[in-house]
């Protein structure tokens, strides 16, 4: 996968990229990362890409012209535009998931466009296939939303990732958020990992980590299980679970 990042501020991306998986996964040629500097494109003698908004208000907007001229050089070299993505960072966008992660992971070429300022002109919007929001909070820019995006998305391309298993087993991966885990040592200031772990009993195992998945999102994220078809076992679950720590829990 290629991911191209536009944004005004290309020093923010150096220590994220350059550590941990992401890191591994260029090395390892399997995604190519190249961050763009808006204002290369600015044809203003002192490379400015910001102005006052028609109309008045507060603050500046990011011009047009120099977005659609980086994009324009990106996109002329593409033959084949249906396996590229153009996503713009921005509050009123689509709110980021884990299925929207793995929807955008399917593409080959990602172009995302970082905003800043106060915002940016309109126009913009036109040249994006979709917007997207990791939060209903602002931040100054979007490029940490950016950053957070390519880490989502990279770690789900194939070979990124050790085991696919773990990948499946994740938070949100089946609707549910994950259960505990524990390692070594067994007993840690009085704190005991559960018996059945130590069981090896792996049936047993795998039906008390699927317990502790929905006792989980019940009392954390009880908004999740209300999109999931649970079995009659499941619910009988839920319900106990709900009377023993007093929650609401829907039929």
């Amino acid at each position: 996968m290629i991911i191209d990042i536009l944004t005004l501020f290309p020093e923010m991306f150096k220590g994220p990229f350059e550590e941990s998986i992401i890191k591994k996964a260029v090395n390892r040629k399997l995604i190519k990362i190249n961050i763009i500097n808006i204002r290369d494109f600015s044809k203003d003698k002192h490379k400015k890409v910001d102005d006052y908004p028609y109309g008045g208000g507060a603050g500046m907007l990011l011009k047009p012209e120099p977005v659609f001229d980086a994009v324009d050089a990106i996109t002329s070299k593409i033959k084949d535009l249906s396996k590229t993505r153009i996503i713009l960072m921005t509050p009123q966008g689509n709110l980021l998931n884990q299925k929207k992660v793995k929807e955008i992971s399917k593409y080959e070429h990602l172009i995302i466009i970082c905003g800043h300022y106060e915002g940016f002109d309109e126009r913009i919007r036109f040249l994006v296939d979709e917007e997207i929001s990791i939060g209903d909070y602002i931040t100054t820019g979007g490029e940490l939303p950016a950053m957070v995006l390519t880490d989502a998305v990279v770690r789900l391309i194939p070979g990124v990732i050790g085991g696919e298993n773990s990948l499946n087993e994740e938070s949100f991966e089946n609707g549910l958020l994950e259960y505990p885990q524990y390692t070594r040592p067994e007993v840690y200031r009085n704190l005991k990992v559960p018996d059945v772990l130590l069981s090896g009993n792996h049936e047993e195992i795998k039906k008390w980590r699927h317990k502790e998945s929905l006792k989980r999102t019940l009392i954390r994220r009880p908004d999740m299980l209300e999109k999931l078809r649970l079995s009659e076992d499941d619910k009988k679950y839920i319900k106990k679970l709900a009377i023993e720590n007093k929650l609401n829990a829907s039929d």
